[in-house]
């Protein structure tokens, strides 16, 4: 009986896996971008209303057993409209082609040099729409590069939009930031202020590095690498999403964007909104800021598309404006959170000197898109900004003694007003203005604007020939910046003395809203020609490009010279470049591939008039930089790596300080910067995914520096001035880092992710002009090594008939303290280091619906 019944049993079983193996189909394919042809590594592929489904490798490839009498199955990625794909039985899709869910998109691409990083020869990361949307949470923008290679950020000051971001060491001015391709580093002195573009978040599709080199064709003079931003283009579906989000310390946001979709007339409308308020992590930094977006496109016909574009951030913050030392930070009750420049006005906080900005740089942008043949395209921008705003400063005879911190030593000034809280104590000030009935304020809040016109066109024409495709262009520019300070509060005084301005009545009465201290304009002309060749064979691909460029400055100063004397001469530059690359595919899964340039740039503004007046520097130098690197890439269906291998020269760095009553004209620094970055990806599943990054780099200064030595005044020669500075580290960024990344879907669209992130290597700041032969030689002083961990979910469901998701996130979860930045001491060790802390633990939480 008993081996009758295993008999049956037996039987049973092989009929079940008769039947489970009939009831199988096999569905392949390989799912590609419809306008490039290029792989789309994870790719969803699901049966519609279920759970059963895969992703594609990163070859763009899948497999799928989907059960017998199954009638459809639906391919979707993040930034293309959803395809459903009826089924016969087995069956080999072969190229399955996406179409991209906004207008207009692959024709900016172009003009923007976005690539894929499977075929350009240069170190590059890409950042996805979602990727922003899941981690940064409360986060600075910049943060969400911080697990890339060589990248790191820091939040400065502590104000909202305040983020800093170096690649392989280099900082904003020295790192090309474009939004749709159009550069918006300020002409002259390279900085980018991310607190201008704070409302980028709610608009980026894609953010991309490009370290090194990068794939840019304009003559941009960026040494550490290139951010290339992709805002959001007019959507291809009609739609919307509304989204809200609670944060630590008072954080809130809310959201709305509306779409009309491409309608059949060729129209289509994108509109967007936003607002971002709180109180700040850091004790006295509250903020609000509001961001829109504006996209209409119009479809004239298939060659020719148009594009306006127009998006804005205007915002107001506190900030911190002095570091301290670790001591004075542990002696005060608030410790790390402490913030010793704002205070108490009539009832509200109130930020002091360096405390406080407010700036509104809205960018427009119309684009035409001729797509002249299938092989010819034609992109051109016409684009303007203008910027107003500017940070608070505080002024008058005894503005730095009553409301001043001393910035070398983080020390109260004797004769410092405070109130019994600490605070910076204004009401007390504008009582003592009070009683100066006669002299006026002897301390005012004043602001240092910097308002700017921008305007400009860039052009380019592509074509593509037997594999190798031309591209060449114009890139104009114009720039007017308006520099000033002018009055914004007395303090109670009835008025305000300032004799800065030579054309006005000595001893005038000056009001609310009255320039003083300085008042200049800072003109660009940019004209910018650029070519490159691509080619791209089988296993083979490589470009070479070129461009050539002329930069002029103008500086006219209305304080310090009489009318018909207050323009200087334009002066002329002509700064070029070159680079080229190669990469070498041995088969499907390794290849390797190899650059290198030269850039030739322009001095800064402040480096070509000297000692802020229109005193022409004969001296200053082209900087030059000269960089190189090999990488190896490969890449499985389901694993892929990276490693590369850089070195960048910086040579005649310019440098002009002022040391009391004389000026130090440093022109000879030379920078090298060297390293290793190495990142990987693994997918084995839909539901997991785990990546990789370490980089090590050494970056140090090459030699000591002689320097010439001049009277502030009189502009006299007094002699030579050494920079001790021959293998001193560059401070400010880690120099190390590291991080491990997994995401894990625990439940059916239940998505956890965890973040471990290390710095090391991490070297203060340090001023070149205090490192004389009478100073203590040495490095600077390198911070503590610190690992932090940050958390996330994302919740997928729908909602009467509508998608919606809750996310959270959870910043330096075990609350680690560590300093983020430092300005090196007299003796290079932590007890004379002027530190800003990073943020303790914070979280932030949403839910957004689609409509």
């Amino acid at each position: 009986m008993k081996k009758a019944m295993r008999s049956i049993l037996s039987m049973a079983a092989l009929m079940m896996l008769s039947v489970a193996a009939i009831a199988q189909t096999t569905v392949k394919g390989v799912v590609v971008d419809g306008s490039t042809n290029e792989t789309l590594p994870g790719a969803s592929v699901v049966i519609p209303g279920t759970a059963t489904g895969t992703v594609t490798g990163f070859d763009g490839a899948f497999v799928l057993e989907v059960p017998n009498g199954t009638k459809t199955i639906l391919v979707s990625f993040v930034g293309f409209l959803d395809k459903e794909l009826t089924l016969n039985g087995t069956q080999d899709f072969g190229t399955i082609k996406l179409e991209s869910d906004a207008v207009g998109l692959n024709e900016v691409s172009v003009m923007a040099s976005i690539v894929t990083d499977r075929q350009t020869p240069v170190a590059v990361s890409t950042i996805s729409a979602e990727l922003i949307e899941n981690k940064l949470g409360a986060q600075e923008y910049p943060e969400i590069l911080k697990t890339t290679p060589s990248i790191f950020t820091s939040k400065e000051g502590g104000g909202f939009g305040d983020a800093t971001v170096y690649v392989r060491g280099f900082d904003s001015n020295n790192v090309g930031v474009l939004i749709n391709g159009i550069p918006v580093n300020d002409m002259e002195n390279g900085k980018v202020y991310w607190s201008n573009w704070a409302g980028l978040s709610d608009v980026s599709r894609t953010m991309q590095v490009q370290r090194g080199l990068g794939a840019s064709k304009l003559g941009l003079s960026s040494v550490g690498g290139t951010i290339n931003i992709l805002t959001k283009s007019t959507d291809a579906e009609k739609g919307g999403v509304v989204k809200t989000g609670v944060g630590n310390a008072g954080y809130r946001k809310q959201l709305f964007s509306v779409s009309t979709g491409l309608m059949d007339n060729g129209w289509a409308v994108t509109l967007l909104g936003s607002h971002t308020y709180g109180n700040g992590y850091v004790r006295g930094t509250d903020f609000d800021a509001w961001s829109y977006y504006a996209n209409v496109s119009k479809k004239i016909n298939e060659k020719h598309t148009m594009s306006f574009m127009i998006t804005g951030a205007p915002q107001w913050h506190n900030q911190r404006g002095n570091k301290h030392t670790i001591q004075q930070y542990r002696e005060n009750k608030h410790e790390e959170k402490y913030n010793s420049d704002y205070g108490i006005r009539e009832g509200k906080i109130y930020g002091g000197g360096y405390g406080y900005n407010y700036y509104h740089k809205p960018q427009a942008q119309l684009n035409h898109y001729w797509n002249i043949n299938d092989e010819t395209l034609l992109t051109t921008s016409l684009y303007g900004s203008i910027g107003s705003g500017g940070g608070r400063r505080i002024s008058g005879a005894m503005g730095s003694k009553w409301l001043g911190v001393n910035n070398k030593t983080g020390e109260d000034d004797p004769e410092i007003m405070r109130t019994g809280d600490g605070l910076l104590d204004f009401d007390g000030v504008a009582e003592r203005n009070a009683t100066y009935t006669a002299e006026g304020s002897q301390a005012i809040v004043g602001n240092s604007v910097n308002n700017h016109s921008w305007y400009g066109l860039l052009s380019s024409l592509s074509t593509t020939k037997d594999q190798i495709t031309y591209t060449g262009g114009l890139d104009l520019r114009y720039y007017k910046g308006e520099h000033y300070r002018e009055v914004e509060d007395l303090l109670g005084g009835a008025f305000f003395l300032d004799n800065s301005d030579m054309n006005r009545e000595e001893d005038e009465w000056l009001k609310k809203g009255d320039k003083y201290s300085y008042y200049n304009d800072g003109k660009v002309l940019y004209t910018g020609l650029f070519g490159q060749a691509e080619y791209a064979g089988d296993n083979v691909t490589g470009f070479v490009s070129a461009a050539f460029s002329r930069k002029s400055y103008k500086r006219v100063d209305y304080f310090q010279y009489k009318p018909g004397n207050q323009e200087t001469d334009w002066q002329h530059f002509f700064p070029w470049n070159v680079k080229a690359g190669v990469s070498y595919k041995f088969n499907s899964i390794h290849s390797v591939f190899g650059n290198a340039g030269y850039v030739q740039r322009t001095p800064y503004f402040s480096n070509v008039f000297l000692n802020y007046k229109n005193d022409i520097n004969e001296d200053v130098k082209y900087e030059k930089i000269i960089t190189s690197e090999i990488g190896y890439k490969y890449d499985a269906p389901n694993f892929n790596a990276k490693v590369t291998l850089y070195r960048t020269q910086w040579k005649d760095r310019g440098l002009v300080q002022s040391l009391g009553q004389e000026k130090v004209n440093l022109s000879g620094l030379n920078q090298l910067h060297q390293g290793i970055e190495f990142e990987a990806e693994y997918k084995p599943s839909k539901k997991l995914s785990v990546n990789l990054m370490f980089s090590l780099g050494d970056w140090t200064y090459e030699d000591d520096v002689y320097a010439a030595k001049y009277d502030e005044d009189t502009n006299e020669l007094l002699g030579e001035f050494s920079a001790l500075i021959k293998d001193v580290h560059v401070g400010n960024s880690a120099q190390m880092t590291g991080s491990a990344s997994i995401s894990y879907e625990v439940l059916p669209k239940l998505r956890l992710s965890a973040d471990y992130l290390y710095y090391g290597k991490h070297y203060a700041d340090f001023d070149a002009s205090k490192r004389g032969a009478d100073s203590v030689l040495g490095d600077a002083w390198e911070m503590p090594d610190v690992g932090l961990v940050d958390l996330g979910f994302n919740y997928r469901f729908d909602i009467a008939g509508l998608k919606a998701s809750v996310y959270g996130n959870m910043n330096n979860v075990f609350d680690t303290e560590y300093i983020s930045k430092a300005q090196d001491g007299t003796n290079h060790i932590s007890n004379d280091a002027l530190v800003y802390y990073g943020f303790g633990r914070t979280w932030s939480a949403g839910l957004k619906v689609k409509f």
